[in-house]
């Protein structure tokens, strides 16, 4: 963003600044010449894609390969006149239809949300004169005004700053806020965060003032430019509807083939033209199995549900099963990795190095040294230091009623939780982690300041980085600082060693200087903590006068640690395959030793920073993609190029994210996830996933249930088809050995509708397999039949007709059955037909056969089951039933049959499945116990 001389905005002085943008640093512009911009320039506001119309959205729901092949199947359920089918496919058509233009209106509102980010007003000096302004008025050369609380309502470059800070983690990702300085920056090239005398459309002053001059509004802006890859960027078409999609193609054109083939084979052999028309098209029916979409809405609605109990809420269906094949998690570190609650784990004092345990902001914890509980009561150094970190403070600690009624839980985990999330901080979270480390020592800000009541503040300054209070006790008064360790030393004449004061030698200030080094390269944030008595002569009226012979008491380091459970997160990705990587706009130095904790960096992994993406090409960033864990320092473009590097390397990349600066690279992802708790309205609007509980551990259960899914979508699918293969063959087979037709169309379509509906739903609700996460993922790219599926619904669909087609001919007695005779054939095999397939779901419940699963683990399949046994009892022994789908009662011999043809097909597979595993497990032992010195370990059985 190059303005005068090739220099950025943050490079120019106050002149230079002023004379770039034709205004006047003092009086601002004049009515007219702001006018005169405002229509130049149009308004500051974040533009809008033209989107489509909610008419013309829900329309295009119907424009799906599968929802035409839907269509059709209603039209000849109709000309057939089975009109349940055909308004059951309408039903389904429109269900379809209705989620996905939900799903789409949703993701229209990212930008509106985004807007609503933006400041509705604004304090800016026009003509010499103080006026507020709609937000949107606001023109280059603005001069604004900013306090506490204030939204940002343009991006500006400050002129003036008195100890401003500005929250910036929903752009930039900073832990904390920023503190802002108005001078130049002699650094063309610097992140957004830190450019710290700028300020950015959309972030919130958290303390002090400011003065500004608007640089750049609406879609010129840093929000503006994230608004502009939210609209260029397309999401992602799912893995779950690319494959859909071709399976729907290629049902649609074997199940005609072979419908056309059975149809001209039974004329060719004298059926009846009419008969076998009505033959043909039940086939055709029953090969295209309808019920498909609504199975797998089922199933993704069903494992929806129990993802929300796992706190991971789903906002598109289809996105759930993408999990299941994630190979790259890039997070999001603060607040996703990190609990967003900036903590004291360390202290340095009279050169002793103190534990702090506790988490968040309950004031609960201990001190310890070498493992053991040191009291601040009997420990004069911790006490004062404690002492200090609440007097020099301006932050708020308090609990809500859900601390409050944290005793209430039943297991002291849940006590702990509740209580723990029951502690806010009101102010900056710096300051408020020196509360709760006051309040672990026993001591709170409210009853200090009774009996140490505040005189005078001498504010932090950016370039003093101190802070100092005057207070009175006891007749007498104290100065309490914090600041730069660095800088405090050199204004400390004494420090409080082992309980005592004495000279601050430069022995004993090397001492310090080095624990303070200590402490930064554990990433920790460290300040430095002193204070001294004032003498009843002396005068405190500024800075240099109260900050000088103080008597330094110590260090205190600080950081916004990882949460917990995220440890065994992590090892749980690995296991399963998946890389975790950390992105983030902290430092380099901190997100390197987070990332080292939580054992996301393994030995050998890279760290990038945001400067090292931007002196790379495309090109250069796909060859270290794969070896990069860690990117540091990164602005919104950089997240985005990461994902979309990772997409070419061939990832399926989950990403995570809170941030405004996030919201492109989640929409961008396979699946976007946002967290639920402190992510804002855009990030959540661009994702298909939300964490309710901004837990990076939920992330690892959502990709257990999308991996549980989508197998057991693959299930269904496997089910469904073979019974179906099944179906056809067995008419094709009589049709070309010139035999009766086995079934009739109404038992076809009987078949159909039973035994595709109840058991296939089942099977969405399975349990996964206990080995699922210890596979690695599935490639994006992998066809719906995969891993051998192709071969299970031939060879049983084949077996099942085979077997259909032997019961039905030994009934008959032979090729030219009529009458009575033919009824009965048909019976039977109509029965063994129904029993093979409700015996074959079982089969389908493993990936290796019916033998691998416990027969009553599946509540819901076992009682579909039975329900459609008794449907078909039902058709075969009521007689007002018999006459409409062409049936007779079956006699034991005849059942006799039924059991042994129907139980064929499952019985061979499960044999030839087990002798198949048991074989390849002797190779895998032989490989282990004769291979090299390096082993070949055992890979998990494929599924």
């Amino acid at each position: 963003m190059t303005v005068v001389e090739g220099k950025a905005w943050h490079q120019l002085t106050e002149n230079e600044l002023a004379s770039a943008l034709g205004t006047d640093a003092k009086g601002g512009l004049s009515p007219e010449e702001a006018a005169r911009r405002l229509r130049d320039r149009g308004p500051n506001e974040l533009s809008e894609r033209q989107g489509e119309s909610p008419i013309k959205l829900f329309i295009n729901q119907f424009k799906d390969f599968m929802v035409l092949v839907l269509a059709g199947a209603t039209v000849i359920s109709g000309l057939l006149g089975e009109m349940l089918d055909a308004l059951t496919i309408i039903a389904i058509i429109v269900l379809n239809g209705v989620l996905g233009f939900f799903q789409e209106y949703r993701a229209e509102k990212s930008l509106k949300a985004l807007k609503e980010l933006s400041a509705p007003s604004a304090k800016t000096i026009r003509g010499g004169s103080m006026v507020v302004v709609p937000a949107k008025e606001l023109v280059p050369g603005d001069l604004v005004l900013l306090e506490s609380g204030d939204r940002v309502p343009a991006d500006l470059r400050l002129i003036e700053s008195n100890q401003c800070t500005i929250e910036e983690a929903a752009l930039t990702g900073e832990s904390v806020p920023v503190v802002k300085t108005a001078a130049p920056i002699d650094s063309p090239e610097l992140p957004l965060g830190d450019r710290k005398n700028c300020g950015y459309l959309g972030t919130m002053v958290t303390r002090g003032t400011a003065k500004g001059i608007v640089v750049m509004t609406g879609m010129g802006t840093e929000m503006g430019k994230i608004a502009g890859l939210i609209q260029q960027t397309e999401e992602a078409e799912t893995p779950l509807q690319r494959r859909l999609e071709q399976l729907g193609k290629i049902l649609i054109v074997l199940a005609l083939a072979l419908t056309v083939v059975v149809v001209l084979a039974g004329v060719l052999h004298g059926q009846p033209v009419y008969g076998m028309f009505l033959a043909g098209v039940s086939l055709a029916v029953a090969a295209i199995p309808e019920g498909l979409p609504a199975i797998v809405t089922i199933a993704l609605a069903l494992g929806v549900q129990r993802m929300i109990k796992r706190r991971a809420i789903v906002r598109k269906l289809p996105s759930v099963e993408t999990l299941g094949c994630a190979s790259v998690i890039c997070s999001d570190k603060t607040g996703t990795l990190t609990q967003n609650k900036m903590t004291v784990t360390r202290l340095w004092v009279g050169g002793r190095r103190l534990d702090v345990t506790g988490e968040g902001y309950e004031p609960i914890g201990q001190f310890l040294a070498n493992g053991r509980a040191v009291e601040a009561k009997s420990d004069a150094g911790l006490r004062r230091l404690t002492q200090i970190a609440a007097l020099c403070n301006n932050a708020e600690l308090a609990q809500d009623e859900r601390g409050e009624d944290a005793r209430k839980k039943k297991t002291a985990k849940e006590s702990e939780a509740a209580a723990s999330s029951g502690w806010n901080v009101k102010g900056d979270p710096t300051e408020g982690a020196l509360l709760v480390l006051a309040g672990k020592s026993g001591a709170s800000r409210p009853s200090l300041e009774a009996l140490y009541p505040r005189v005078k503040e001498f504010p932090f300054d950016a370039e003093r980085k101190r802070m100092s209070v005057l207070v009175s006790h006891q007749g007498g008064k104290l100065i309490c600082t914090k600041g730069a360790p660095d800088l405090l030393v050199d204004r400390c004449a004494y420090v409080l060693w082992e309980g005592n004061v004495v000279p601050f030698t430069g022995t004993l200030k090397t001492k310090v200087l080095q624990a303070n080094e200590a402490m930064a390269q554990d990433a920790l944030r460290v300040l430095g903590f002193a204070y001294r008595d004032v003498r009843s002569h002396e005068s405190c009226e500024s800075e240099d006068q109260a900050e000088n012979g103080l008597i330094f008491v110590g260090l205190a380091g600080m950081i916004d640690p990882p949460r917990r459970e995220v440890f065994d997160a992590i090892v749980k990705c690995r296991q399963a395959g998946i890389k975790t990587v950390m992105i983030t706009g902290d430092h380099r130095t901190t997100a390197e030793a987070i990332a080292r904790e939580l054992g996301i960096l393994p030995k050998g992994g890279r760290v990038l920073s945001g400067a090292d993406l931007s002196a790379m090409d495309d090109g250069e960033l796909d060859k270290l993609a794969d070896d990069v864990y860690v990117y540091a320092r990164v602005s919104p473009e950089h997240k985005l190029r990461i994902v979309q590097s990772l997409q070419r390397k061939g990832h399926v990349v989950a990403m995570t994210g809170d941030g405004v600066n996030d919201a492109p690279a989640v929409k961008a992802a396979d699946i976007g996830i946002a967290m639920g708790i402190t992510g804002t309205d855009v990030t959540k609007e661009a994702s298909s996933l939300v964490l309710a509980d901004d837990n990076f551990a939920s992330i690892v259960a959502a990709v257990e249930e999308g991996r549980g899914i989508y197998e057991n979508i693959r299930k269904f699918i496997r089910y469904l088809l073979a019974s179906n293969v099944g179906e056809i063959l067995v008419m094709f087979f009589a049709m070309l050995l010139a035999m009766p037709l086995p079934l009739v169309p109404i038992q076809i379509l009987w078949v159909n509708l039973v035994t595709d509906g109840l058991p296939a739903m089942a099977l969405g609700v399975d349990q996964a397999e206990s080995d699922l996460m210890r596979q690695k993922p599935r490639s994006a790219k992998e066809n719906i039949f995969a891993r051998r599926l192709g071969w299970k619904i031939i060879s049983r669909g084949v077996l099942i007709g085979l077997c259909t087609l032997a019961a039905f001919v030994l009934t008959l007695g032979g090729l030219k059955g009529e009458g009575a005779q033919l009824v009965h054939a048909q019976s039977v095999a109509f029965a063994t037909l129904v029993l093979a397939q409700l015996i074959h779901v079982f089969d389908c419940r493993s990936s290796r056969s019916i033998f691998h699963r416990r027969f009553f683990e599946n509540k819901f399949l076992v009682l579909a089951v039975l329900s459609s046994l008794l449907l078909l009892l039902a058709v075969l022994y009521v007689e007002p039933l018999q006459p409409v789908f062409k049936t007779v009662p079956l006699t034991l011999r005849d059942w006799a049959l039924v059991f042994v043809a129907a139980g064929i097909p499952t019985f061979l597979m499960g044999i030839g499945s087990v002798w198949g595993s048991s074989r390849r497990r002797r190779r895998t032992t032989n490989r282990i116990s004769y291979g090299s010195s390096g082993g070949n370990r055992a890979r998990p059985i494929a599924r």
